[in-house]
């Protein structure tokens, strides 16, 4: 009877064990799997079963991407304590220090600065224990990227058309601080910027903003089966209800999108 009882033990724990293998550096996690299991076991397994085993392995969005994706979603949602293990994982994923700098820096400005500031320590800690130093953080000032002088213009005259006798404060700092500014930091490449800005507005509900941040990212080199991946990928990290939220309005940019390419 002992026998058959180790066995049954040792069948259970290699079963544990073959599950957290999905999972990369499980002992960095923040709650390891048996203070989760201790409370609610089926979320430890779908964790290791469904969002490490199948969604992190999907097809059409790499590692990286979603280490970029993650790391907005979490910043967006004021979910700071879990940054320290993502942004370690996003290191080993090959995100670059200065781009996860970067993120932080963007998202002040599309999340809050509450959060991104939130972020530094958890992310801090990691680039201490990793020995990262200033010389792998984006320089000061930094060297801007080309700026398409008639599509900004036509941007700015835009938003002034409509906003500026409204908040003509806002609608400055919008042309300076952000697309005259921000966007052309070089740290953080124009594709992956909005990658980050659309993973922020989704995962925040902020889905009146996505039509002309997905057209840009679109029009920054992200593919739309690409697109698809993030807002697949931001139900687990986001919640269903802000990914299906994001499906109409993905949608509709990907068919203006065909329509106007088809008339080209």
């Amino acid at each position: 009877m002992k026998l058959v009882t180790a066995l049954i033990a040792g069948v259970f724990a290699m079963a544990a064990t073959t599950a957290e293998a999905q999972q990369p550096n499980v002992a960095g996690r923040r709650v390891s799997p048996d203070q989760v299991r201790s409370v609610a076991p089926a979320l430890e397994q779908h964790t290791q079963e469904r969002l490490y085993g199948e969604v992190w392995t999907r097809p059409g969005l790499d590692r990286r991407d979603r280490s970029l994706v993650t790391i907005a979603a979490l910043i967006a949602r004021g979910e700071a304590p879990a940054l320290g293990y993502y942004a370690d994982q996003a290191l080993e994923n090959g995100v670059a220090p200065r781009e996860i700098s970067e993120t932080i820096l963007h998202l002040a400005y599309y999340s809050g600065w509450g959060k991104a500031m939130a972020a530094v320590g958890p992310v801090g800690e990691v680039f201490a224990r990793r020995g990262l130093g200033p010389d792998q953080l984006p320089a000061e000032p930094p060297r801007p990227l080309p700026l398409d002088e008639p599509a900004e213009a036509q941007r700015a005259r835009s938003v002034d058309d409509q906003f500026g006798a409204v908040a003509p404060g806002l609608v400055g700092y919008t042309t300076d601080y952000l697309f005259r500014d921000l966007w052309l930091r070089p740290d953080l490449a124009p594709r992956d910027r909005s990658l980050v800005t659309v993973a922020a507005l989704i995962a925040s509900g902020q889905v009146g903003q996505v039509p002309f941040h997905l057209n840009r990212a679109m029009d920054n080199g992200l593919t739309q089966d690409q697109a698809a991946e993030v807002i697949t990928h931001l139900a687990f990290y986001a919640g269903w209800p802000n990914a299906m939220s994001a499906l109409p309005v993905a949608k509709d940019v990907f068919a203006k999108r065909a329509g106007a390419a088809a008339k080209d």
